[in-house]
């Protein structure tokens, strides 16, 4: 009896991906410079970054992290449990707690296994977890990781939750969500979600991801601007990296939540602590996103900006309110062939393709930010609308 080779079947399924055109390839930043990137040697304005309020190169970030470092040096060498867990991080999850209103949150070294930690604390075999189908990979794999029934609903379909849940009225249920989708830039109907989760008895898990720092008063997130609280979420999941420009992913909750995070998420367990010096740059980037109206307000000016120039211009967009902003292309090809047009004209807007989204579903994926002037919207509108125009011929 022969094996099958576990690597000649990757290798083998990579030039299948090859021959779709769906082969991804590692591009090489040299050089960032707010907006402005240096791609494989070759200098863009950058639409693909998640640094939705400008932070990650911001000097009070720069400064936080240089004192941390000469205080705590650069890793922190241990899990939490085990001599890792700093003030700088017990300082930063008391700061994160009183932002989203909740009593306790907790820090993970990033999103996904933040994400994993959480649903295989809570369910296990037998359980099922409810999922919109457009939730993000890590939510997909904590729910295999958890050995419990994943069910999935029609994307931002209430009713198909609803469904789902009363199917199966006896098992312990949890329904988890992006709030903001990370490829479409929709939000999830989350206050219908609550009531339903109530009303069947099923836990309600939120990714804001995509929201905090840049949705709700104060930036909270997507729940402070649904107006939902811990009884009506109780589990919030939300990235550092993204419109706080730092690193790493925290959950927020109740302390009953939180002290059963520390003895059963094993992805917080059994890793090394965040680096202590981007826990204190991340305290620094809350204090900001949380007074800093001005610079949310840009970034909403220029998502109105932006999606007013493409009405202007007949470029079509999926109906997003937030940063992010996806051109509808459908064909693989087509989508590579336009990202590489804009490419040339000195943009770097990547192609998404499937299976970061459905199939025939490819587009293009803008991505803006605070750091972004009035005059860069309009110059990637015109390459756009002249790639679009080329493409017609």
């Amino acid at each position: 009896m022969t094996r099958p080779a576990p690597l000649a079947r990757m290798v083998a399924a990579q030039a299948q991906r090859a021959r779709d055109g769906l082969l991804r390839r590692l591009r090489t930043v040299g050089a960032v410079d707010g907006s402005r990137i240096v791609v494989d040697g070759r200098p863009l304005l950058d639409f693909a970054s998640n640094d939705y309020l400008g932070l990650a190169q911001h000097p009070a970030l720069r400064e936080a992290m240089t004192r941390a470092v000469s205080k705590w040096g650069v890793g922190a060498g241990a899990a939490h449990l085990l001599g890792g867990h700093r003030d700088e991080h017990a300082a930063l999850e008391e700061k994160l707690a009183r932002w989203t209103g909740r009593e306790r949150a907790l820090l993970f070294s990033t999103g996904y296994m933040a994400n994993l930690g959480v649903v295989a604390a809570l369910l296990g075999e037998g359980d099922i977890c409810v999922q919109d189908k457009l939730n993000h990979a890590s939510l997909i794999d904590a729910t295999r990781l958890a050995g419990c029934e994943l069910v999935r609903y029609p994307h931002a379909d209430a009713d198909g939750a609803t469904r789902q849940l009363r199917s199966r009225p006896n098992r312990a249920a949890m329904l988890a969500t992006d709030a903001v989708f990370s490829m479409d830039g929709d939000l999830a109907p989350l206050a219908v979600l609550s009531r339903l989760c109530k009303k069947e008895g099923a836990l309600l898990m939120v990714d804001d991801a995509h929201g905090i720092g840049v949705l709700g008063a104060d930036g909270a997130g997507s729940l402070a601007q649904a107006g939902l609280g811990d009884d009506d979420a109780p589990i919030l999941m939300a990235t550092l990296g993204k419109a706080l420009g730092t690193f790493g992913a925290f959950v927020a909750g109740t302390a009953a939540l939180i002290d059963g995070l520390v003895q059963f998420a094993r992805s917080h367990v059994y890793t090394t602590a965040m680096p202590p010096a981007l826990a204190a740059a991340a305290r620094v980037a809350v204090a900001i996103a949380r007074t800093d109206d001005e610079r949310r307000k840009r970034l909403h000016d220029n998502i109105a900006r932006f999606r007013a120039g493409a009405a202007q211009r007949g470029i079509g967009l999926l109906p997003s309110v937030t940063a992010i902003q996806p051109v509808p292309v459908g064909d693989n090809a087509r989508a590579s062939t336009l990202a590489q047009r804009l490419h040339d004209a000195g943009f770097f807007v990547p192609a998404i393709r499937p299976p970061s989204v459905p199939a025939n579903a490819a587009r293009l994926r803008v991505s803006l930010s605070a750091a972004h002037g009035e005059d860069d919207i309009e110059r990637l509108l015109d390459a756009l609308g002249a790639a679009l125009a080329a493409e017609r011929g």
